[in-house]
């Protein structure tokens, strides 16, 4: 086994995996795993650039993953940032901070590449499952983007497009410099509007409906598995290869919409850095689910943070 460390920073939040991998046999086992709401996405659709308390938040978070990953011992570290610091005007600013904390370069990857790592970590322990069929879409539905990724074993095709939760929310939930709330039907039509735009824009290059198995990973998708099992508490265990109708889906997604932020925050599973942007996050994995017809979402826990993961592992063979 070989003991690795994977940090996946993106537009909403900021993750650590330190794992012992075995990449011949498939077997990956966590030793800590852990998820900090940074928001360092915070604005960028607007003004692009990362705000300066943004940053704080990300190098605060970066600073106790450090401590961590020396306490495990992990043999090397691969950190991966997503859509905000692609994007943003300032992101040698953000390149230098992580440099000095945690002795690594981030490596600011295109939505291709987010997709690919996103595919094997949802996938690898889906292999030989007689009741999945394949081909299978995966769907990670992050903060300022989403990836589509349809295959087998392998990516047969990649797309990553600009809705995410945060940056839905804040094009067309923030109203006055506050989430509306509960937001008006012309601005949730509004929305609905640029997802549906961007599920025309993946089609281009992925044949999404020709899936046979929707594998959604990421927050809003996990966020809306909890609140359909009523957890009393987020539960990964149960969370983890869970399965969610598309009923169940619709009427949790209309739920949020029409939904104060008191109402939200009231649930119990649900994080309190999501609280505001989940229901733009349930209105994109709706949407998907109706273009491509799928009666259901099979939910991963396991997604581009074990793909990194993996990929750390191969170098170290």
């Amino acid at each position: 086994m070989t003991r690795v460390a994977a940090i996946d920073c993106g537009t909403n939040s900021i993750r650590l995996l330190v794992a012992d991998c075995d990449p011949a046999t498939g077997e990956l086992v966590d030793l800590d795993r852990r998820m900090t709401i940074v928001r360092l996405g915070q604005g960028v659709d607007r003004t692009g650039r990362l705000a300066p308390e943004a940053l704080e938040r990300t190098f605060a978070a970066c600073r106790e993953y450090a401590a961590i990953i020396k306490e495990h011992g992990a043999e090397k570290l691969r950190f991966v940032a997503t859509s905000a610091s692609r994007d943003a005007e300032n992101r040698d600013e953000f390149v230098r901070g992580v440099l000095d904390i945690l002795g690594v370069e981030p490596e600011v990857i295109t939505g291709d590449q987010e997709a690919e790592f996103s595919f094997t970590g949802a996938t690898k322990e889906l292999t030989g499952r007689a009741d999945l069929a394949r081909p299978y879409l995966v769907v990670d539905i992050g903060g300022g983007s989403t990836e589509f990724v349809v295959g087998e074993e392998h990516v047969r095709a990649a797309r990553s497009v600009d809705v995410g939760c945060v940056r839905m929310t804040e094009r067309h939930l923030v109203h006055g410099g506050e989430v509306s709330d509960p937001p008006s039907a012309a601005r949730i039509a509004a929305m609905r509007a640029d997802i549906e735009a961007a599920l025309d824009l993946a089609e281009q290059s992925v044949p999404l409906r020709e899936a046979h198995t929707l594998v959604g990973l990421a927050g809003s998708v996990t966020s809306v598995s909890a609140i359909a099992q009523d957890l009393p508490e987020y539960d990964s265990a149960l969370i983890h290869h869970s399965r969610v109708s598309y009923d169940r889906v619709r009427e949790i997604t209309e739920s949020l919409l029409r939904s104060t932020h008191a109402e939200r925050a009231a649930i119990p599973s649900l994080h309190p850095g999501r609280v505001d942007v989940i229901g733009a996050g349930a209105l994109v994995l709706l949407a998907i689910m109706e273009r491509i017809g799928a009666g259901e979402v099979v939910v991963s826990e396991h997604d581009i943070l074990d793909g990194i993961a993996w990929a750390v592992a191969e170098e170290l063979r």
